[in-house]
This record gives C-alpha cells, sequence and structure tokens, in this order.
C-alpha cells in the first residue's frame, strides 16, 4: 500500500475516532441536557402567577415556598420542584408539596398544559376549596397523583377514570366526595391502582350503593373509617385485615344490615366495639382481634346467632364470663377468644359445639375443671387453654372423639396422650408435676418447660422420630440424659437447661446431625469439653455454662468442625493459658459475674481461676488455643464467647437468639 495512501487511512480513522470519543461524552455527560420545552416554562409560571404564597397555606413544619425560586429568564428543568426527562426535556413531575401555596385551581389552569406530567404532588397546600378541574383528563400519563390535605372540595370528578395509568391517588383529609363515579367505578376502571387513599372522602348514599363487596386487606390504608361507610347498604361482604387503620370503628357500620362477613383484624382500632354491632343480624363470620380496643364485655354476641363459620376476637381487651348462648351456634367451626380478660367458668357447652375446628382460649383468667373428655368435635385440629387457672381431666377414649387433634396447651398434666395425630404438645409456664409425660410419635414440637416436673427423662423420649424441637429447661429432671438417639433424629433444637441433670454429654446425640440448637446450661453435667459435637454440620447455638464440665478446650482437628457456630457459653471462672493469658482485666469490662486472674475478685471455689490445662484422659482436647476469632462479651454471671462466622453478636442478640430462634416452627 502506497504510504500516502496507508497516511490517509490512519487519518481517517483518528478522525472517526475522535468523533465517536466525543460523540459518546457529549451523549453520556451528566451537564449536558435538553432545555426546558418554552411552553411548559410558560405554564409553570402562569399557574404560579395564579397563585399567591401564604404561610399559612401549608402545615408542615419544614414546608417552604419553593416556586419562588422560579425565574422568568431560567431553564425550568432546573427549578425547585420540577423534573424534566433528561432526553426530551419534557416536564414529567411536579413536586410543590407544602409550598405555602394559597388560591384556587380552575378549568383555565396552565397546570393542565404539562400534558408529559407522571407525577403531579400538591400536597399540604390551600387551594382555598376548590373543585378538581374536569381538565385534569388531559394528564394522560399521570400515574402518581397526592391532592391530600390541601383543602380541595365538591365530587371527584368522573374523568379521573380516564387516568387509566394511574397506580397511587392520595386524596385524603380534604372535603371531597365520592358519589359520581362511585368507588366500584374507581376501583374497576383503574385497574393499575395499588395505592388510594381516602380518608375523610364523603364516600355518601348514592356512591356505590350497588357495592356488595370491598376487600382491602393488606392494603395501606391509613386513619380512620369514614362515617359514611355506613352507606353502604348493599355490602355483603367488607374485609379490612392487616392495614394501618386507627381511631374508633364508626357506629355507622352497625347500619350495614346485609353484611354476611366483616374482618377489621390486626389493625390499631381503638375505643368501644360500637354497640350498633347487634344489628349486624347477617354476620356468618366475623373478626376483630389483635386492635387496641378499650375493656367491653361479650354480650352483644348473643344477638347474632348466624355465626356459623367464625368469631374471631383474640388480643380485644374483652373482659366478663363467655356468654353461655355461644354454645347455641352448633355450626361454629373457629371461636379465637385468647389473649383477653375473661374470667370465669369456661361454659360446657362450648366443648359441645360439634363442628368446631379451632378452639383458641388461652392467656384469660379462666378458674375451675375442665375436661377434655366433654369436646364432642371430630373436627378439631387446634385448641389451646394454657396460662390460665385451670384444671385438666381426660378419658382414655378421647383418642375416637378427635382424630385431627394436632394442638394442645392447658396447665396440669394429663396421664394419657391418646391423640395420635398431636403435632404440637405446648405445656410451658404451667404447674405441671410428676413424670414427663409422653407425646404420641406424630408430635413434632414438644415445650414443656416452666414446670415442676420431677424424675429421669425418659428413654422413650428419643423415640419420637418426628420431633424438631424438644423444650424441658426449667423443671426438676434428674439422673443421666439418656442415651438412646437413633439414627433417624430429626432434632433441631435439645434445650435441657436448668434442671439437675447429672453424668456425660450423651454420644449418641451425634446421631442427631441436623441439630442447631443444644442448651444443658445449669445442671451437674460432669464431663470434658465435648469436643465431638464439631462434626454437627448446622450446630449454630451451644450452651454448656453453670456446669461441672472441666479439662481443656482444643483446636478443632478439622477446619470443617463447627463451621456454623455462632454462640458457644462456656461461662465454671476465666479459663487459663495460652490466648486467655495475654488478656488483660480491661477486656472483660461489663462482666460482673465474672472471677480469677487477670480479675481481683475470687472465685467461690477458693481458686482464683482454671488451672492451666492438661490433656484430660479419653477426651479430644488439646491445650486451650482457638482456631477462631474470639469476642468476650457479658451474659448474666458468665463468660459468653461467640464463635464469629461472619457476625459479632451482644447480649441482646444472643439472648434473642436464644428465645426466637425456633419460633418459625411455631408459627
Amino acid at each position: 500500500m502506497p504510504s500516502s495512501v496507508r497516511f490517509l487511512t490512519v487519518r481517517m480513522f483518528s478522525l472517526l475516532l475522535l468523533l465517536f470519543i466525543h460523540l459518546r461524552a457529549c451523549h453520556s455527560s451528566p451537564s449536558i441536557h435538553p432545555l426546558c420545552h418554552d411552553e411548559e416554562s410558560h405554564a409553570l409560571l402562569q399557574f404560579k402567577q395564579s397563585l399567591v404564597i401564604n404561610e399559612s397555606a401549608s402545615s408542615d413544619p419544614s414546608a417552604y415556598p419553593k416556586v419562588a425560586s422560579w425565574k422568568v429568564d431560567g431553564d425550568c428543568c432546573s427549578w425547585d420542584g420540577v423534573e424534566c426527562d433528561r432526553d426530551s426535556g419534557h416536564v414529567i413531575g411536579l413536586d410543590l408539596s407544602s409550598s405555602f401555596l394559597y388560591g384556587s385551581i380552575n378549568s383555565n389552569s396552565t397546570l393542565f398544559h404539562l400534558v408529559h406530567l407522571g407525577r403531579l404532588n400538591l400536597a399540604d397546600n390551600d387551594f382555598n376549596n376548590s373543585e378538581i378541574p374536569s381538565e385534569i383528563r388531559n394528564l394522560p400519563r399521570l400515574f402518581d397523583l397526592n391532592l391530600s390535605q390541601s383543602s380541595f372540595s365538591g365530587q371527584i370528578p368522573e374523568e379521573i377514570l380516564q387516568l387509566s395509568k394511574l397506580v397511587s391517588i392520595d386524596l385524603r383529609l380534604n372535603s371531597m366526595k365520592l358519589r359520581k363515579p362511585g368507588l366500584q367505578h374507581l376501583v374497576e376502571s383503574l385497574t393499575n391502582l395499588e395505592v388510594l387513599h381516602l380518608s375523610e372522602v364523603d364516600i355518601s348514599a348514592k356512591s356505590g350503593s350497588q357495592l356488595e363487596t370491598l376487600l382491602l386487606e393488606g392494603t395501606n390504608f391509613s386513619g380512620q373509617l369514614p362515617e359514611s361507610i355506613g352507606n353502604l347498604k348493599s355490602l355483603k361482604e367488607f374485609h379490612a385485615a392487616e392495614c394501618y387503620f386507627s381511631g374508633a370503628i364508626p357506629s355507622s357500620l352497625g347500619n350495614l344490615t346485609k353484611l354476611n362477613s366483616l374482618d377489621l383484624s390486626y389493625n390499631s382500632f381503638s375505643g368501644k366495639i360500637p354497640s350498633t354491632f347487634v344489628n349486624l343480624l347477617q354476620l356468618t363470620y366475623l373478626s376483630l382481634s389483635s386492635n387496641n380496643f378499650s375493656s367491653g364485655t361479650l354480650h352483644w354476641l348473643c344477638n347474632l346467632t348466624n355465626l356459623n363459620s367464625t368469631i374471631g376476637l383474640s388480643q380485644t381487651n374483652s373482659y366478663g364470663e363467655i356468654p353461655s348462648c355461644l354454645g347455641n351456634l352448633t355450626q361454629l367451626a373457629v371461636l379465637k377468644l385468647g389473649e383477653n380478660k375473661l374470667a370465669g367458668q369456661i361454659p360446657e357447652s362450648i366443648f359441645r359445639l360439634p363442628n368446631l375446628e379451632t378452639l383458641y382460649l388461652h392467656e384469660n383468667l379462666f378458674r375451675g375443671t375442665v375436661n377434655v373428655g366433654l369436646l364432642k368435635s371430630k373436627s378439631l385440629v387446634s385448641f389451646q387453654i394454657n396460662y390460665n387457672n385451670l384444671s385438666v381431666i381426660g378419658n382414655s377414649n378421647d383418642s375416637v372423639a378427635l382424630p385431627k387433634f394436632q394442638i394442645l396447651g392447658f396447665e396440669q398434666s394429663v396421664d394419657i396422650l391418646p391423640w395420635n395425630n398431636l403435632r404440637y404438645l405446648g405445656l410451658s409456664g404451667n404447674k405441671l408435676e410428676g413424670a414427663l409425660p409422653i407425646p404420641p410419635r406424630s408430635t413434632i414440637i414438644y415445650q414443656v418447660s416452666n414446670n415442676r416436673l420431677t424424675g429421669e427423662i425418659p428413654q422413650a423420649i428419643c423415640n419420637l422420630t418426628s420431633l424438631v424441637i424438644l423444650q424441658l429447661s426449667n423443671n426438676s429432671f434428674s439422673g443421666d440424659i439418656p442415651d438412646a438417639f437413633s439414627s433417624d433424629c430429626t432434632l433441631r433444637e435439645i434445650d435441657f437447661s436448668q434442671n439437675q441433670l447429672e453424668g456425660k454429654i450423651p454420644r449418641s446425640l451425634a446421631n442427631c446431625t441436623k441439630l442447631e440448637f443444644l442448651n444443658i446450661e445449669k445442671n451437674k453435667i460432669t464431663d470434658v469439653f465435648p469436643s465431638w459435637l464439631g462434626i454437627f454440620p448446622k450446630l449454630r447455638v451451644l450452651i454448656l455454662r453453670s456446669n461441672r464440665l472441666h479439662g481443656v478446650i482444643g483446636k478443632p482437628r478439622a477446619n470443617f468442625e463447627f463451621q456454623r457456630l455462632q454462640i458457644v457459653d462456656l461461662s465454671g471462672p476465666i479459663p487459663r493459658g495460652n490466648q486467655f493469658d495475654t488478656f488483660d482485666r480491661t477486656s472483660f469490662d461489663a462482666n460482673p459475674g465474672l472471677c480469677g486472674k487477670p480479675l481481683s475478685r475470687k472465685c467461690g471455689n477458693g481458686e482464683d481461676s482454671l488451672p492451666a490445662a492438661k490433656r484430660d484422659e479419653g477426651s479430644a482436647a488439646y491445650p486451650l488455643e482457638f482456631g477462631w476469632k474470639v469476642v468476650v462479651t457479658g451474659y448474666a454471671s458468665g463468660l459468653v464467647i461467640g464463635v464469629i462466622l461472619g457476625c459479632v453478636m451482644d447480649t441482646r442478640k444472643y439472648e434473642w437468639l436464644v428465645k426466637n430462634y425456633f419460633a418459625r416452627w411455631q408459627r
């Protein structure tokens, strides 16, 4: 190739490369963007001039006049509250919330010339009781509209139904009405709608008067239910569970005499349950659980004779006795009255309801004797009467009466546990005495902590091959821990803490390869540090403190031992030797229960600390040397050693983990 041609080719290539780099830089530079369109800049300035700035127009303490900085000769894309598209320069967002704006917005407003708007926020201003003009239809790209608390009034215009891209509408705290369109048309037309705030909007008699179903559960609705809800006279089903409603339930709800299903559970409603609820004679399903109601009795339920599905009134601050009339609701499937202040005796008629599937009476003030043999329902799945002051009796024929029984909780021991389908047996926090009852082999969770049980833990407990959680803490069990855990062990949590157990940690625990939590604190276990527990691939919490463990703690033989351990609590004085001898006394600050060197406090057994360790015969231990990063933190009267794998746990996290780690299994 001739040199001149070669030179020309290189030159052209260089020019093309420079041109490409220049175009690339121009396109990607954040400082270069199209200017605001003249007609949109003019429209914004005209909108500004149609209003005045009045500091009483906004209530937010952080409010300020955003439009004050708008200048005639400026680029509107740089104005406060204005958002432009980077490519086209069109105004796509306008946020003038809390801007001290005062005045009226009418059909001639240049606001509606901004046809590319996607977001419009005029909340917390004072538009002098203006109605929303029908010209809002000129903003077809609008997907987020917020006009809350801005003194709009009148009917919400029908033209709002043409804004089919709307995802969020907030019109709360205005004096507006929803008549035509009604609520039903609004929801049916705006199919992309995800958030709808209409608190204090008048949903009047002509609005949605034919609406039969209103389902709002799990949405972000908040504030008070409007009194006008009582005008939806055709409503048959109203569900608003798990929202953010608060304040009193409007008494007008009692006007909805066609209601057959009402669910307002899991909100923050306060005040009394309206007395007008006695008028809801068609109700078959009622749930008001988990609210902040003030105290009240349940006698109003006697009027609702059609309740044949559900009564959910747990955590409603109810007191007094259970009305015996509930025993007449022979079709009732679910009765939840737990966590209240109900007292007296439980009416026997409740136990004779033939179709009950769920009966929750736990955490009340009931007294007397309960004969579970009276339970006649063949469909019962869940039954809880724990945390009361009840005596419980039963008989061997209960297995015939309760073939689907899965959840049981009560105060005193029943010798026979015949329910072959029992899955969750919760007896914790009661007054059980005597030997440990053995649940059926179907049991997954067995909780019997905080009672007065005595004797040895039967070996039969090791044969429950479905068991995942076993909690026997804070009783008076004695003897050795059974050494009979089989190879098909499914246990994930074992808590034998705060008993009088002796002997060694059973080696058959090695069969429980799914174990994640092991707590044997505050017993009389005499053993060396169980290094062999390091084979558990999922063990996260190991609590051994306040026993008679001795010997040394060895470095793992392999890197895969204790691979997921997060908490190991050893607490018998501060160990001596190797790494611990390098810590000064300040390393143990905020641990008031520690004793021994280097602290001045001596230990109770007359020894300053554990002696430098020697290898213990038969143990897999080595002189004290940790292959892990060690963190010393305080817990009660002992030493917490956090073996860190990606996180550092302080005392509060440790306690939380101990109490809640396995909560998911109990839901």
